[in-house]
């Protein structure tokens, strides 16, 4: 870790689990890797594990997944 890591007050680093997450590097805030935004820790309630990336809203969750290809093409 280096010196500015840690500090709690920026960007954490995260490992996303199954129904939880493990703060490897405090702060305040993940960026969601669809749209950018910041999301703050106390708010982060969507991820995927697979791909460790957070979002922000589950329509952005579920347009990640259509991105991956992860859904069924049509429910039939």
């Amino acid at each position: 870790m280096n010196i500015l890591e840690g500090n709690g007050r920026g960007e954490a680093r995260i490992k996303y689990l199954d129904a939880d997450f493990e703060v490897i590097v405090p702060g305040t805030h993940v960026v969601c890797a669809v749209t950018g935004q910041r999301i703050p820790l106390e708010e982060l309630r969507y991820w995927s594990v697979a791909r460790q990336e957070a979002y922000v809203d589950a329509a952005v969750a579920f347009e990640a997944e259509k991105r991956a290809g992860t859904l069924p093409l049509s429910a039939k």
